[in-house]
């Protein structure tokens, strides 16, 4: 084992033997290990690229005899994750047959609806166009991926030239040629001209490579990789410079980050004039090799070569005409140095649809770049999610490896902006657009939560988060924030420790906020205390630590977010989580209340000053949160029952039975709350809404 291992310098080599053991001779579920491993470098194939096969004997269901069935991964997969509920199993033959009524090329979109006619098992994923690609080749075992290294030799000038050059006569060639029936009648005409091949190299696509079982089709897989790996790193170090050698220098990492945090809320309002995107930033050496170089500006308008890069990145980036050391802080300056790039670029977007249209093209989508570039600090993207923006940076960065290799082959050749229109408003990729789930009422937002390390704020970053948006969690305990964060799924959440009290602490965390998501939507000031003493007993620590959290820290947020919801432009909420005791005089509290009161005054007055700006401020008033609330692990629990002349056990009851409804009040009802305020009344602002079961003498009106 150890000795195959080192055949690989360029690619990973995951194949575990106990575990494909473990499997037995089931084809298909070796066929799913295969992929889930070659998935999982992203050299090799990025999120949702490529696909895998195999073939199996079966029994006909109908007539008992034994058939031959292609397992492929079915539409909108991703080979990474592949599983059982994500491929289609077509019978081989019938597939085959397809040959007969092919009518040519104009008669590809009709060949997939034709592939449902081959549908051996019934609880198939809808066949993808790139099915007969896999059906008309003969072999039991067939990777189609897009390695980078792989797609330099197609993407090179003379691409045929240089594959004979890399694997002499054992690897075949095809030139471009969009996905379809055709495509796949080319690979087998290919295979019948050159028996013997180990694999074919798709012009300015990707590659083909197979073999008779999971493992050796895996292992060829890798080694041609590794040869093209290792063909571009001889040619790179004989060229001795990439991208005709460095134009610029980077900034520090920490003012890389700096400056893209501080421009990236300008960014995403620019991006979001037709829909409301999510951020992500880049700065890795490839990147920054690629963005400080002297051939940047003569390869990023080429665009990218390989269909699965451009559907993510769009055609081509934009790239900012700023200087890495520009003062970023007068954002109306940046602003009007940035809103004629944005709109020349849409306006070359306009331009490419309108010149490559035809009579049944879909309506031009979005025409915002989804990649910009800024010299010497970095990369952004921006999109639906942050999954797919952060997908479509890391199909980015594989087009830069593939300029990378193909400029040191020879030179990098790009698809004709045609064949790339085709592609990307090709009617089947239209309808994989229309077949896309619902969006969700808080989708494209981001949430900045205080106090979400627990009790109500957590419970409210869950909510935020169930209904779509992005969260950002913010507390002074470290270790209850990595906890909450680990009950997220990736690409939904971030941490950030924040101590209220701090403009500093509150600055940092918005600045993570910004890097993560790009911006921020939606702030919530949920961290909080209580203290319950009688007057006498109320010392200054008391009052102060109290005005300080509650109050002040509402005032910090808000100054400072508010700053970031300008920048966008998209209007936004903030939502401070007060108190019944803001509005009902009770005894024992008066640090406490008159607090919760500043907080319910100050959030009116920023609705009377923000409304101009479309930014919504409400109060969410929670009563008696006893279970799961963090405020009473302390001594406020003791302090409130010895004011009710109760014990702390009773608290919960005695709450329920004094409110209208005589129901207890949890963390996840004032989350409801939130929501309310933030994803259904859209046109509410300063607003309080009490979530108390019902209190006769805190009714607002």
């Amino acid at each position: 084992m150890k000795e195959i291992i080192k055949r690989f310098k360029y690619v990973d080599y995951l194949w575990d033997d106990n575990k494909a053991s473990s499997l037995g001779e089931n084809q298909v579920d070796l066929f799913l290990y295969r992929s889930n491993i070659l998935g999982a470098d992203l050299r090799i194939t990025n999120y949702g690229g490529g696909n895998t096969s195999c073939k199996t004997v079966e029994k006909d269901p109908l007539t008992n005899d034994e058939v031959e069935v292609m397992w492929v991964k079915g539409s909108g997969g991703d080979i990474g994750t592949l599983t059982r509920a994500g491929i289609a199993g077509l019978y081989t033959k019938r597939l085959r047959d397809l040959k007969n009524v092919y009518e040519g090329i104009h008669d590809e979109d009709r060949m997939v609806g034709l592939f449902n006619h081959c549908i051996y098992d019934l609880d198939s994923k809808a066949p993808s166009i790139d099915t007969p690609l896999h059906g008309l080749l003969p072999f039991k075992h067939i990777d189609h991926l897009h390695p980078d290294a792989l797609i330099a030799v197609a993407a090179a000038q003379d691409s045929e030239k240089v594959t004979a050059e890399i694997w002499g006569d054992t690897m075949g060639w095809v030139p471009w040629q969009r996905p379809g029936f055709d495509l796949g009648l080319q690979l087998e005409k290919c295979l019948n001209d050159n028996p013997g091949i180990r694999g074919i190299v798709l012009g300015s696509h990707g590659l083909f490579t197979w073999g008779d079982t999971s493992y050796e089709c895996y292992i060829n897989s890798l080694e041609v990789i590794e040869m093209a790996s290792e063909y571009i790193d001889k040619k790179i170090k004989e060229k001795g410079s990439v991208f005709g050698g460095q134009k610029i220098e980077s900034l520090p990492a920490a003012e890389r980050k700096e400056k893209a945090a501080q421009i990236m809320p300008l960014l995403r309002g620019l991006c979001s004039s037709e829909n409301r995107m999510i951020g992500h930033f880049s700065d890795n050496e490839v990147v920054m090799e690629f963005i400080n170089s002297n051939d940047l500006m003569r390869l990023a308008p080429m665009g990218t070569s390989c269909p699965d890069h451009f559907l993510r990145t769009k055609i081509q980036p934009l790239v900012l005409d700023l200087d890495k050391n520009e003062d970023l802080s007068n954002s109306k300056t940046i602003l009007e140095k940035l809103e004629p790039a944005f709109e020349k670029y849409r306006k070359d977007y306009a331009d490419y649809y309108n010149t490559c249209k035809k009579e049944n093209s879909p309506a031009m989508r979005d025409a915002n770049p989804v990649i910009i570039i800024y010299p010497g600090v970095g990369m952004f993207s921006f999109s639906k999610d942050k999954q797919t923006t952060r997908v479509a940076s890391e199909f980015y960065i594989n087009a830069i490896n593939v300029m990378r290799g193909a400029e040191a082959i020879s030179a990098y050749t790009s698809l004709p902006r045609q064949e790339a229109f085709d592609i990307e408003y090709w009617l089947l990729e239209e309808a994989k657009l229309q077949r896309m789930p619902k969006e969700k009422p808080l989708s494209r937002k981001v949430a900045f939560v205080t106090g979400a390390g627990g009790g109500i704020g957590k419970a409210i970053a869950e909510k935020l988060a169930l209904e779509g948006a992005n969260v950002v969690l913010t507390d002074i305990n470290e270790e209850g924030l990595k906890e909450a964060n680990s009950c997220f799924k990736r690409d939904v959440s971030t941490y950030a420790i924040c101590d209220v009290t701090s403009t500093e602490s509150i600055s940092e965390a918005f600045k993570k906020a910004c890097l993560a998501f790009g911006g921020v939507d939606i702030i919530v000031h949920s961290a909080g205390l209580a203290i319950s003493k009688p007057l006498n007993e109320t010392t200054d620590k008391d009052w102060n630590i109290l005005q300080n959290i509650l109050v002040k820290g509402q005032f910090d947020l808000a100054k400072q977010g508010v700053e970031i919801l300008r920048k966008q432009a998209l209007g936004g909420d903030y939502i401070s989580i007060a108190s019944k005791n803001g509005l009902v005089s009770g005894p024992n509290n008066v640090a406490y209340g008159t607090a919760k009161a500043a907080q319910q005054h100050m959030a009116r007055l920023l609705a009377a000053e923000l409304g101009k700006d479309q930014i919504r401020v409400n109060v969410v008033n929670p009563d008696g949160v006893i279970v799961g609330s963090k405020i009473w692990e302390g001594d406020w629990a003791a302090g409130r029952a010895k004011a009710y002349g109760i014990t702390v056990d009773e608290l919960p009851a005695h709450y329920a039975k004094r409110n209208l409804l005589n129901q207890i009040i949890y963390p996840e009802d004032i989350a409801n709350g939130v929501f309310a305020l933030v994803g259904v009344l859209d046109k509410t602002t300063g607003n309080i809404v009490n979530v108390d079961g019902g209190m006769a003498n805190a009714f607002v009106r």
